[in-house]
């Protein structure tokens, strides 16, 4: 379990980071705010901790970037004792959770663990957006009744952006996500296969489903279902 914790003091994130570290979990930290958005934009985590109170850019503006980015990872927010308002604007903001401070270090560990099981559920071996279905049992990919075929890296990355459907996915949370350990973040071959798959999956169809947002990331997702309900 990969966490990112947020927070400008420096004794408490070095204690909390050991503590977590030491329950098995992979720990990854920032010192202020905007680092903090940075590491949360870039890479994949299945948890966000985050201290309201940050120098650089508030817990706030973090949780309304990420959100609006796409980045659906669970929030832990840590307020002061108290602060209902800072709570409550937190939540409507798109956190999960919040603990309030001071608090025991096995109910922030107790907290963290129930934010990731609500969010894991078995994934879907068939997925579907727009006219685009992918067979994950069947390891088929077919567009308006058309078979599209993909080589195992193309249909490993279309799944995953399949999975992730509206949600924006970074070039690190691919090389994670899709590559493993090892693979040089820098290399083209992202590129490449996202260009593969869009002349096999989105050329040859009148309707594109995979975007780009520049220096963000990649999207699947059927816009003109979005323009439809929002109309």
């Amino acid at each position: 379990m990969k966490v990112l914790y947020v927070e400008d003091d420096g004794e408490a994130r070095e204690l909390i980071a050991r503590f977590l570290g030491e329950a098995g979990l992979s720990v990854e930290t920032a010192h202020d705010g905007r680092l903090g958005l940075e590491r949360a934009l870039a890479r994949a985590y299945d948890a966000l901790v985050l201290d309201v109170k940050l120098p650089g850019m508030d817990g706030f503006e973090i949780i309304r970037r990420i959100r609006a980015a796409g980045v659906s990872t669970p929030v832990l927010c840590l307020t002061a004792l108290g602060e209902v308002a800072s709570r409550v604007r937190g939540l409507e903001l798109g956190a999960d959770d919040y603990l309030a401070k001071p608090f025991a270090l096995a109910e922030l560990l107790a907290r963290i663990r129930a934010l990731v099981r609500r969010r894991e559920r078995p994934l879907a071996s068939r997925m579907q957006v727009g006219d685009l279905c992918v067979d994950i049992s069947a390891h088929q990919v077919r567009r308006a009744g058309k078979t599209i075929v993909l080589t195992p890296r193309e249909f490993d990355l279309l799944a995953y952006l399949m999975r992730n459907e509206g949600s924006v996915v970074s070039r690190q949370m691919i090389v994670e996500r899709v590559w493993g350990e090892g693979f040089d973040s820098y290399s083209n071959a992202i590129d490449v296969h996202v260009n593969n798959l869009r002349n096999k999956v989105d050329k040859p169809f009148e309707l594109r489903l995979i975007h780009t947002l520049k220096g963000v990331g990649y999207v699947v997702e059927d816009r003109s279902r979005t323009a439809r309900e929002s109309a």
